[in-house]
């Protein structure tokens, strides 16, 4: 039934959203596993449309970048029904969002994840303008009762004006890097449903390796990002990634500095895409004015021209007197109604028909050759009369920026309260400020945090900086403190972090990765964590720790909260055990295998194959930890630092061996002895060791060719499995080098390390399915009349692959925790244990042997923290902030 004829008392609605069926075919919707043409979005929007019922009703909805919120968003506009977006992620501004606008129909996720409509009554108990279409908070995420009324000409208009200056076609695709309740990442969603094109639905953060997969694999064409998403796209080597498909890259929420203007669009023009800065607010349905690409170089400082169908003029403002600037006034269809403050202002019309947007601008470019360029140089609201003195916040920032300082200022009568990021030095940062803008020292407050406050939508959070006391006042909070927040707080995690990796420094930006973790400490990390929060996502070591912490909270399973734990008490943590605990494969296995092989060694028992397992461990860790989007230094620097911490403790405990025993000779002290022939005696008891080793140096140096490093970023499952297949001339020696010379043992195995690092990689089913496939394959003849040894291995392997988890005790946890974090020190000091007591009892071998590898595990974690601290004593770095669970 057509919607006209459904919902006769709709007088408008948003044309885009009822257009969509129009796209036929086109993939509308793209997510990691499937998506939705324009037609079967169409569907689910009428459907849902439907169960809206034929009289308008407020609709609030949960945002988020999922297909079900986006089909009530859609099917609410087509209906006519005014949407009360509201950010999904943060309950406090739902319940007071509700509470204040006493909603129709709540459009929210329930606990298990499923999408309903609590329909609150048949009709709308409030009186709704004709022209109403969409209400958002002008306050980010805070649920403040102040809303924007954007009426559904706003939405359309807006939305072709965006498509227009972006040229988007129905091929683009973009990828939702921002939120939908945030009018930028809404303006996203509009913009590309207006013109047919695709939208990937992806709430992951530009940090994490996973995003870039997934731009790569749907073949994205655009992302958009505030400043902070800069900041991340510098952490992770963005200018080093091959995207050989993307088109554009927007910028807005904040202005981002002319020189990474310039430096972006520089970038943009070598690699084949545009950068597009934008202007804009919530009161203009998000888009105001945007800088032409090609203007970009000579005017990094503008916010450009104004977007189709709109204007600007200079309002002369009696605070700003410089000839040629004023307040920045917009005027265009996108303008909104006006705002709510009560559910009486929903009957309202418009109220306003211009935007004074509270920014000083100019023009700085009249006489070039397109229209007039605006910049906006200062803030109208934000001046401060302090103490007598005019003092301009935005300028006070600006200046910091200038000597190295990432701060925010806010003004009160008698004081400035200036934010300064990591480590900077508040009496200097004051003697800056004082200098700089006339003001008395004490008149200036100074606080160091380990990062600024900011919203969810990566904007500056001024209110909690003007909610900062006076350094020194005891009814200060907490997060004053240079060190961070007291137990309890947010802090909690990261001196989890601080601790186990040995990095006082960590921030919440932070991830395992970021921290130069690797698979001799993620085995910790990861019980840790698991004990601490009860969920742990697959892909926690490449997320920030308050992403971690916000997403575990979501979906932790029913839990019994109690105190304990002598780790998590020490840091202040709750601890949350459900009733069935998760070990990660990964340690699963390394537990597992290093109990084999000293078991077999001794023998008290005849599994082998546990080596052999690890090789495909340690190249499924190689991908994991140090295979990220980070430049290419960072990357090998990362992989020889593990290689380090494989040799260097071997080293020496071979070497202290070889002086006091007569069972090795000096070739094993430097991890050669499996490349020589053998002779008599155990000469190649070391050989994991020297084949790993040996791995992780070729690794580093293949890494560290350019061409081989954007290949991989490229194609990352793709390379390891060439890798494979190469390595598969060795596996079965097509040179026939053992029948006329010796063919090292570490030239005989790289391919289960190349195999691992596919399975890593493995992101797509057919993936997993392939390298399993090669597992089935190769395996099967290594060790000829040996098929369990071989079983061993491959139902290893596909446990790596298929089940990143496995259920399990706590006691086991530990237990395992402990034997896979000391796998390496177990395998070098068992032939010097297990020889010496084996009269005794086989089995009280095996506990003596896996105990002395512990201990002298701990012993060389003590020894390496303490050389770290008398090299390089750790300093807290400047970090930029992090807006939020995602940026």
């Amino acid at each position: 039934m057509p919607l006209s004829e459904l919902l006769p008392d709709v007088r408008a609605a948003v044309p885009f959203a009822r257009r969509l069926a129009a796209f036929g075919e086109r993939p509308a919707l793209i997510t990691d596993g499937g998506g939705l043409t324009y037609r079967e979005l169409a569907d689910r929007v009428a459907r849902t449309a439907e169960r809206l019922g034929p009289h308008r009703r407020l609709v609030l909805l949960a945002g988020a970048n999922t297909a079900d919120a986006l089909v009530v968003h859609l099917a609410a506009l087509s209906a006519g029904h005014p949407v009360l977006l509201v950010p999904g992620d943060r309950p406090e501004a739902v319940h007071a969002l509700t509470a204040a606008y006493d909603p129709d129909v709540v459009a929210a996720p329930g606990p298990d994840g499923t999408w309903t409509l609590a329909e609150r009554r048949p009709a709308s108990a409030h009186s709704l303008h004709p022209e109403l279409a969409l209400l958002l908070s002008t306050s980010g995420s805070t649920g403040s009762p102040k809303l924007v009324r954007l009426s559904h000409g706003n939405v359309q208009s807006n939305a072709e004006a965006i498509a227009h200056y972006l040229g988007i076609r129905p091929e683009d695709r973009a990828a939702t890097t921002l939120p939908m309740h945030y009018c930028y990442g809404l303006s996203v969603v509009h913009s590309h449903l207006a013109r047919g094109a695709a939208l990937v639905l992806t709430d992951l953060s530009v940090a994490d390796p996973c995003f870039w997969d997934l731009f790569r694999t749907t073949r994205a064409t655009a992302f958009a990002g505030v400043p902070y998403t800069f900041d991340l796209l510098d952490r992770v080597g963005f200018a080093d990634m091959d995207l050989p498909h993307l088109r554009y890259v927007t910028q807005a929420g904040g202005r981002l500095a002319p020189e990474r203007v310039s430096r972006y669009a520089e970038l943009g023009r070598r690699r084949g895409w545009d950068l597009f800065v934008m202007y804009g607010q919530t009161e203009a349905t998000a888009r105001m004015a945007y800088l032409p690409p090609d203007r970009a170089a000579a005017h990094p400082d503008a916010v450009g021209v104004p977007v189709p169908g709109g204007s600007f003029h200079l309002r002369p403002h009696p605070d700003w007197p410089e000839p040629g600037t004023g307040e920045l006034v917009y005027r265009g269809p996108n303008v909104m109604l006006g705002y709510a403050e009560t559910p009486a202002d929903l009957a309202l019309g418009r109220t306003v028909s211009e935007l004074p947007t509270g920014d000083i601008g100019r023009v700085v470019d009249e006489d070039g050759d397109g229209p007039p360029l605006y910049a906006v140089v200062g803030r109208v609201s934000r001046f401060a009369k302090i103490l007598g003195v005019r003092v301009d916040p935005h300028r006070v920032e600006e200046t910091l920026a200038g000597h190295g300082v990432t701060a925010l200022a806010t003004g009160a009568d008698d004081a400035l309260t200036v934010a300064a990021a990591g480590d900077a030095d508040p009496d200097a940062v004051r003697r800056l400020v004082t200098a700089a803008h006339g003001l008395p020292p004490r008149a200036v407050h100074v606080h160091v945090l380990p990062e600024l406050p900011r919203l969810t939508n990566g904007k500056p959070d001024y209110r909690a900086v003007r909610a900062l006391r006076p350094p020194g006042d005891a009814g200060a909070p907490p997060e004053t403190s240079a060190d961070g927040p007291a137990p309890g707080g947010r802090a909690d995690l990261r001196a989890l972090y601080a601790v186990i990796l040995d990095r006082p420094d960590a921030t919440e930006d932070d991830s395992f990765v970021d921290l130069g973790g690797d698979s001799l400490s993620y085995v910790e990390m990861s019980l840790r964590l698991e004990e601490a929060l009860g969920h742990l996502p697959a892909d926690w070591h490449v997320r920030p720790i308050r992403d971690l912490r916000a997403r575990a909270g979501r979906k932790a399973p029913a839990t019994t909260e109690r105190s304990g734990g002598a780790a998590a008490k020490a840091h202040g943590l709750r601890l949350r055990r459900p009733a069935v605990r998760r070990i990660e494969t990964g340690v699963a296995l390394r537990a597992l295998a290093i109990v084999v092989i000293v078991g077999s060694h001794i023998p008290v028992f005849h599994i082998k194959g546990g080596a052999h397992l690890l090789l495909t461990v340690a190249g499924y860790n190689l991908a994991r930890f140090h295979l990220t989007p980070a430049a290419r230094r960072d990357r090998v620097r990362r992989v020889l630092r593990s290689a380090a911490r494989v040799a260097v403790p071997s080293v020496l405990w071979i070497a202290c061996a070889w002086l006091l025993t007569e069972d090795y000779r000096a070739a094993a002290v430097f991890l050669v002895e499996s490349f020589l022939p053998p002779r008599e005696g155990p000469l190649a008891a070391f050989w994991f060791v020297d084949t790993l080793v040996f791995l992780l140096l070729a690794a580093t140096a293949v890494l560290a060719v350019p061409a081989v490093d954007r290949l991989e970023r490229r194609h990352p499952f793709g390379l390891p499995a060439a890798l494979t297949a190469l390595a598969l001339v060795t596996r079965y020696d097509l040179f026939g080098l053992r029948e006329h010379a010796y063919l090292p043992t570490p030239l005989a195995v790289p391919w289960l390390f190349a195999l691992g690092w596919a399975a890593a990689k493995a992101t797509r089913v057919g993936q997993r399915l392939l390298v399993t496939a090669a597992a089935l394959a190769t395996v099967p003849g290594l060790f000829p009349g040996e098929p369990a040894r071989e079983a061993l291995i491959v139902a290893g392997f596909a446990l790596l692959v298929w089940v990143p988890t496995l259920p399990s005790l706590a006691s086991l946890n530990r237990v395992a925790g402990v034997l896979a974090g000391s796998s390496l020190y177990i395998y070098l000091t068992h032939w010097q244990v297990f020889p010496r007591v084996d009269h005794l009892s086989g089995w009280f071998a095996l506990a003596a042997s896996l105990v002395a590898g512990g201990a002298y595990a701990r012993l060389a974690a003590r020894v390496g923290r303490a050389a770290k601290d008398r090299i390089r004593p750790p300093r807290p770095r400047s970090r930029p902030a992090r807006p939020g669970p995602r940026p």
